[in-house]
């Protein structure tokens, strides 16, 4: 999989990318990204991106023609003109730097074609960040991220070329650099071969339900509860006591139907106590009710 991240501070992500399971990912090559300066396409001897907003207000907009350039550079076509199967490819390699990729002229003729990718503007006006979105992300194979700045982008980069707006919260930030990594992160961990134990990140907070997940061909029981939806239960390890505090007796007992148990209800109680809207959409058996109508009860 391949991300392309458009924005005017290329060195933000150097030490994003240079730790942690990120930095294993690219170096194996199992995702790639490019980070590319907007700047590089302007004209302008003070390398000007953005520009007075058009009506009045507060603040500057990122201009469109220099984002035009940027998407024609990585051989981005408008999104009507975007049919699946007629991607470009360019030739890239996986160094994280910022660059310009060839133009679309220079692409290899015998470059295979690929699915269109996917043009994502970073917005404080997006739809939610969520973890199916990153599941959804992580089946695409190249990813664009445009990173916002100032007040916004001209809205007609967004018209032409965007598939969505995306924001990581209610909240606003000074640009869209802060919510690329977020998204880079949480979908890439989601790839074959990223994460150590590929059940880690299907028995996490916002994960998959236990029907989704593939029972262990040696029969072994799970001692995990697939989140469904909720949120993750809590976790312990070693010491068994500490400050004064005990590791709960159901998690060392080896019941592994009880352990199931006690965590599926961990997690109805801390999603219900946290993100209680959570509820709502969250695969819910009839124990699982059964549950959550006795941890109600006990706050009536």
């Amino acid at each position: 999989m391949r991300f392309d991240i458009v924005t005017i501070f290329p060195g933000f992500f150097a030490s994003i990318f240079d730790n942690g399971i990120l930095r294993r990912a690219l170096a194996e090559g199992l995702v790639t990204v490019g980070v590319h300066d907007l700047r590089v396409f302007t004209h302008d001897r003070h390398r000007t991106v953005d520009d007075r907003p058009f009506g009045g207000g507060e603040g500057m907009v990122l201009k469109p023609q220099p984002l035009a350039e940027a998407f024609a550079s990585l051989g981005i076509q408008p999104k009507t003109e975007r049919v699946k199967g007629t991607g470009f490819s360019p030739d890239v390699d996986a160094e994280i730097e910022p660059r310009a990729l060839a133009p679309e002229g220079n692409a290899s003729e015998n470059s295979s074609p690929i699915p269109p990718p996917r043009v994502i503007l970073l917005s404080a006006q997006g739809r939610p960040f969520t973890q199916a979105l990153a599941r959804e992300l992580a089946a695409t194979e190249r990813v664009v991220l445009v990173c916002g700045r100032y007040e916004g982008v001209d809205e007609r980069i967004n018209q032409i070329y965007c598939d969505m707006e995306l924001s990581i919260g209610d909240y606003v930030l000074s640009g869209g650099e802060l919510a690329a990594a977020v998204v880079v992160d949480a979908t890439m961990r989601l790839l074959p071969g990223v994460l150590g134990n590929e059940a880690s990140s299907e028995f996490e907070s916002f994960g998959v339900a236990d029907a989704e997940i593939a029972v262990a061909e040696d029969g072994v029981p799970r001692s995990q509860h697939g989140a469904g939806g909720l949120l993750d239960y809590p976790h312990y390890t070693r010491p068994a006591e500490f400050a004064g505090l005990r590791v709960p007796e159901t998690l060392l007992n080896g019941d592994h139907s009880e352990i199931r148990r006690w965590r599926r209800e961990q997690q109805l109680r801390k999603t219900l106590a946290n993100r209680p809207d959570l509820l709502e959409g969250a695969t819910l058996s009839k124990e699982d009710r059964k549950l959550l109508d006795a941890i109600r009860g006990e706050t009536e």
